[in-house]
């Protein structure tokens, strides 16, 4: 599957994972341009320390990313250099679905954005997992852009 390891550390606490594209990052720029090199985004808000406190109380962080192979890559290397933290990227294969990612990992809880810039929100993820696995995740939708600032895990 396709998972880029960023921390061996893994812990058998509760997981969280995190879609990043628009839910904790965002084009530094207004501009198509910004949009495609997935490098020039820059963290929304306080997304940075709000992921490393559910770190540091024990949650297992995986961050999602729609760029694939190599671009994947780069843009795992480019969460660690913002200063990211977190156990794995994952990433969509050839004839891959995030669902499919979703269910290799089973998170209990799926946070990303209501992906109003590429179509809405029967694009989100957590409309490609299964319904009996999804009744387990609880899942937290904020709008695209604006960050996870506000959101209360439980």
């Amino acid at each position: 599957m396709g998972f880029i390891i960023i921390d061996k550390i893994k812990n058998n606490n509760k997981k969280i994972m995190i879609f990043s594209e628009g839910t904790i990052l965002k084009p530094k720029h207004n501009n198509i341009f910004s949009r495609i090199n997935m490098n020039s985004y820059v963290p929304i808000g306080d997304a940075i320390n709000i992921i490393k406190k559910w770190q540091e109380v024990g949650y297992e962080i995986i961050y999602l990313t729609s760029q694939k192979g190599r671009n994947a890559m780069k843009f795992a290397q480019h969460l660690d250099d913002l200063g990211f933290v977190g156990s794995m990227v994952g990433y969509r294969e050839k004839n891959q679905d995030y669902g499919t990612l979703i269910k290799e990992e089973q998170p209990d809880i799926l946070i990303e954005d209501d992906c109003k810039s590429v179509g809405g929100e029967k694009n989100m993820c957590i409309n490609q997992v299964d319904e009996n696995l999804k009744k387990y995740i609880k899942h937290i939708k904020v709008k695209e852009f604006e960050g996870i600032d506000n959101v209360r895990l439980y």
